[in-house]
């Protein structure tokens, strides 16, 4: 099976970097971009093939992921339409906003698309990662995304009625733990901590707490008690959050993000 890229930017990169670490064959992987700098740093870290050209890049795929901007993609989809000869291709779409009727409105109803939404943690190989997919779509092609995109950390099947929000709270989120880490340090630092010491120890942490909460099937509600001793320290910090709406703010973080979301979807984007 042949893997084509369209588009060879950081998302790409940690995909075939996932794929390369999981016994991928690098002849059976290519990619085109217009600039030739992305695309001839993956052929010279992965040995992975440069084409021409979209339409070779096509021509040469059986699953084409489509890893370009949303207004890239308005402006290709056409000459994406036009260069299609193979009915059979699986067409993999990482664009934020564009919907499966998208795809099937200007690729023809019979097309086969699967929308993914990996996030920034793929660079980590530990993205979390959903998708959704038309009716064209068969298990073999389902088992080819999960395998391509487990490479990079976790897939879940996720109903496009309901991707919107996930595409909040898995691809934009990363951001905001990140401000989170970096407040954490910011705190440690303005008591005396040395930064990169700080950093480690804030970074390693939530990750700890991530697992302590996957791994059990408490609430989260539940875990903060657990932490949270009478009249101790902690329940001082949690009741000084929340004071301040540290939950309030998350939450409109989240709704302009999907605020955002709808606009690309109905082109009124700015």
């Amino acid at each position: 099976m042949k893997y084509g890229f369209l588009g060879t930017g950081k998302m790409t990169s940690a995909i075939i970097a996932g794929m390369n670490l999981s016994g991928y064959n690098s002849d059976d992987i290519f990619g085109f971009n217009k600039g030739d700098e992305k695309i001839d740093k993956l052929v010279d870290d992965y040995g992975i093939g440069k084409c021409g050209s979209q339409g070779e890049l096509i021509a040469s795929s059986d699953v084409l992921f489509l890893a370009v901007k949303p207004s890239v993609l308005d402006e290709i989809i056409d000459e994406v339409k036009s260069n299609l000869t193979n009915n059979d291709i699986l067409i993999v779409s990482i664009a934020v906003g564009k919907t499966l009727s998208y795809f099937e409105n200007h690729l023809g109803k019979n097309c086969k698309v699967v929308r993914v939404m990996p996030n920034i943690n793929s660079t980590a190989l530990a993205s979390t990662s959903g998708y959704c997919f038309n009716n064209n779509v068969s298990s073999d092609n389902i088992k080819v995304i999960e395998d391509v995109f487990g490479s990079i950390g976790t897939i879940e099947h996720v109903n496009e009625d309901l991707f919107s929000i996930f595409s909040a709270i898995a691809g934009s989120s990363p951001a905001f733990t990140y401000m989170y880490i970096d407040a954490l340090s910011a705190a440690a630092i303005k008591g005396g901590m040395p930064k990169a010491q700080a950093l480690k120890i804030a970074a390693s942490t939530v990750k700890g707490s991530a697992i302590a909460l996957l791994s059990s099937d408490k609430h989260p509600c539940t875990l903060i008690d657990d932490v949270c001793s009478p009249n101790g320290t902690t329940i001082e910090g949690v009741s000084s959050l929340k004071k301040n709406c540290f939950e309030d703010i998350i939450s409109e973080g989240i709704e302009a993000i999907l605020k955002k979301d709808k606009a690309i979807k109905e082109g009124s984007a700015n």
